[in-house]
C-alpha cells in the first residue's frame, strides 16, 4: 500500500491509520485531500478502437467512479488480507438480498441463525421461497453441531455475530469450519463490530456483509451497504452486482468515504460508552439483565474476546416484569435517547422489541420487557441522568 503522496511505508500500518490513508490519491486530485463526488452515467472514450475494447479505467457510471473505487480501497484495506473485493450497494438490505442472489440457485438450501436480522428472514421466507430456494433456521449457539442440519444441496450459512436484538454470540471459527468441510460458503452480517473490531474473512467467513447505514456512514444520513468477499467467493458477488445493476448513490458513496475516515475514533468512543452504561445498567434495580458480549458476565463474552477487538455501542436490556404501559412511560420521558429503528450514528437509541413471534429455532422467553439502547457520543453523565428520568416515569407508571 502506499501513502497519499506515492511513497511506501517502511513499516506494516494500522488500521486506524490505513483508514486515513487508503484510498487517497492527493496528486490525482489536484492537492485536495477528498476526491470530488462524480456525478454521471455517461463514460466518454477518446476513440472507436477504444469504444470497441471498452479501453478505459471507467466504462459507465453504474459500473464505478474515482469516488467508489476510493471507498472501496479503504474498505479492502480494512477487511484485511483475506478480501478480494468489496461491492457497494444501497442499503444494508441490498448487500444481504445481493449475496444471497449470488450464491443460491432453485434447488439449494440455505441455512440462517435464529437471531438473524428480520429483514433477512423475511426475505429468505419470501422472495427466496418462491425462487424455489429452501431455508431452515438454526440455533445460534449450536457450533459445530450444526454439522446435523446440512443437506446434501446446502449451500450457503448465514450468521450474524453477535446476533440482531438479543446478542447472542456464535462460534463463527466452529461454525465456518463445518461449513467448508461440506462445500458450502460461510455469510457473515458484521454490522455490529465492524471489519474494525472483527476481521471475519479471517476467521472462516467467505462473504461479510455490512450495513454501512449504520458505523461506516456514522451520521444517520445516509443508506448503504458493503459486500466484502475473499478470492473464491468474489467472483459471484461481482457477477451478481453487475447482473442486478446494484450500485450506491455518489453523494452516498461520498459520504460514506468521509464517514469511514473517522470510524477508529467513533467507534472507540462507542465501546467505551456503551460498556459503562451497560454496567451501570446492570445494577440497577429496574434491569434483570443486560445483554452485551463485551461483559464479562454475558455467555457469548469468551468467544467474543477470543475473536473480537472491540465492541460497538449496540446493546440490550431485560427488564424486570412490568406492564407494557410503563414500559412506554419510560420510553416517552426520555429526551436524549430517542426512538427509531436504526443504529450507528452520534445520537442516542432506545426502542422495545419482541421476537418471541418470529423465531422458529429458538424460544424468546426473555421473562421481561426487552429494550435494545444504541449509546451515541453524548456526555455520559447525561445519559445517564436521562434513563434515570426514563426510570422515574416507569415507576409512576407502576
Amino acid at each position: 500500500m502506499t501513502s497519499s503522496d506515492g511513497s511506501t511505508p517502511s513499516h506494516p500500518q494500522q488500521a486506524a491509520t490505513r483508514l486515513v490513508t487508503a484510498g487517497r490519491d492527493t496528486k490525482a486530485q489536484k492537492g485536495f485531500v477528498n476526491p470530488p463526488v462524480f456525478h454521471g452515467s455517461t463514460v466518454l472514450y477518446p476513440t472507436a478502437e477504444d469504444l470497441h475494447a471498452h479501453r478505459a479505467e471507467f466504462t459507465y457510471g453504474r459500473h464505478g467512479s474515482p469516488t467508489t473505487r476510493a471507498l472501496q480501497d479503504v474498505l479492502m484495506a480494512l477487511e484485511g488480507p483475506q478480501c478480494a473485493g468489496v461491492g457497494l450497494a444501497p442499503s444494508g438490505l441490498a448487500s444481504i438480498s445481493t449475496t444471497l442472489l449470488a450464491v443460491l440457485k432453485t434447488g439449494d438450501h440455505l441455512l440462517v441463525c435464529d437471531n438473524a436480522y428480520r429483514p433477512t428472514r423475511n426475505f429468505c421466507d419470501n422472495m427466496l421461497k418462491r425462487y424455489g430456494i429452501e431455508t431452515s433456521y438454526f440455533d445460534p449457539l449450536i457450533g459445530a453441531g450444526i454439522e446435523t442440519l446440512f443437506k446434501p444441496n446446502t449451500r450457503a450459512v448465514l450468521i450474524e455475530a453477535p446476533g440482531s436484538q438479543t446478542f447472542e454470540m456464535p462460534d463463527v471459527r466452529a461454525i465456518s469450519a463445518v461449513t467448508h468441510a461440506r462445500g458450502a460458503l460461510m455469510i457473515d452480517d458484521n454490522t455490529w463490530a465492524t471489519p474494525l473490531y472483527h476481521r471475519s474473512l479471517e476467521q472462516g467467513v467467505d462473504i461479510s456483509m455490512q450495513a454501512g447505514t449504520k458505523y461506516i456512514g456514522g451520521h444517520s444520513d445516509i443508506m448503504f451497504g458493503t459486500i466484502a468477499a475473499n478470492a473464491k467467493a468474489w467472483p459471484l458477488i461481482q457477477e451478481a452486482i453487475r447482473l442486478l445493476g446494484v450500485c450506491a448513490g455518489p453523494d452516498d458513496v461520498y459520504l460514506a468515504l468521509r464517514g469511514v475516515r473517522t470510524l477508529s475514533v467513533r467507534l472507540a468512543q462507542h465501546h467505551r460508552s456503551g460498556l459503562e452504561i451497560a454496567r451501570w445498567l446492570g445494577a440497577r434495580p429496574e434491569v434483570d439483565r443486560v445483554l452485551h458480549p463485551a461483559l464479562d458476565t454475558d455467555p457469548g463474552h469468551a468467544i467474543w474476546k477470543r475473536d473480537f477487538t472491540g465492541a460497538s455501542g449496540l446493546f440490550s436490556i431485560v427488564l424486570k416484569p412490568v406492564p407494557q404501559t410503563a414500559v412506554d412511560a419510560m420510553l416517552n420521558a426520555l429526551t436524549l435517547f430517542g426512538m427509531g429503528f436504526s443504529w450507528g450514528g452520534f445520537e442516542s437509541l432506545a426502542i422495545p422489541f419482541d421476537c418471541s413471534d418470529y423465531r422458529t429455532a429458538t424460544k424468546w422467553s426473555p421473562g421481561g420487557p426487552t429494550l435494545r439502547l444504541h449509546i451515541g457520543l453524548e456526555n455520559l453523565d447525561d445519559l445517564k441522568a436521562d434513563l434515570d428520568r426514563g426510570f422515574a416515569a416507569l415507576k409512576a407508571a407502576l
